[in-house]
């Protein structure tokens, strides 16, 4: 089955740091404003998911949501959440660990996204 949204073992690594300090977490797909187009981590609860939100995936067990308008632009492609150094968004959990998440992403093959599809209509 293909994955919509996956994580390298850096991420899964970090992610799994995060859930031993904050317990059950969550991400979402930034849209822009104040910290541009970063995986945003959460504790579990600290953000509403609302009806406008897609669930991706999940990553480490921690689930990937993304905005309905946000996902129509990129719904062609996987999204490989990374970790690089650096300072991220300032309101996602790994900032102060001098990590943040980023992420990445390639274009699905035909057949790939002829899979997606089929397993939604099914």
């Amino acid at each position: 089955m293909v994955e919509r949204v996956k994580a390298t073992d850096a991420a899964l690594e970090l992610i799994e740091m995060l859930k031993e300090k904050h317990g059950p977490l969550l991400f979402h797909q930034s849209g822009g404003c104040c910290d541009g187009s970063s995986p945003m981590c959460y504790e579990e609860g600290d953000l509403l998911i609302g009806s406008q939100d897609v669930l991706l995936g999940k990553i480490g067990d921690t689930p990937f949501y993304i905005n309905k308008k946000q996902y129509d632009y990129w719904k062609h492609t996987q999204l490989i959440i990374d970790v690089v150094d650096g300072r991220g968004g300032m309101f996602s959990l790994e900032g102060v660990k001098g990590k943040r998440f980023l992420t990445r992403s390639r274009a699905f093959t035909d057949e790939e996204y002829k899979e997606l599809k089929e397993s939604i209509e099914s």
